[in-house]
């Protein structure tokens, strides 16, 4: 079995991925609605990523 091997924002892109596919799926009825709010809580996801990075970075020194 091959070994997979991710950086840390790998990981979380492939969690913000899967996370929204499932928010979208459970939480709305329609297809267009599914679809729009899986990339809603996707870029929700990434601005937090992006935005905590930034944070820990500044405050770390």
């Amino acid at each position: 079995m091959p070994k997979v091997n991710l950086s840390h924002f790998e990981a979380a892109l492939l969690f913000a991925f899967f996370t929204a596919v499932v928010f979208g799926v459970v939480t709305k009825r329609g297809d267009r609605e599914q679809i729009r709010y899986g990339l809603y809580v996707f870029g929700c996801f990434m601005l937090a990523l992006f935005g905590l990075g930034w944070l820990m970075y500044f405050g770390h020194g």
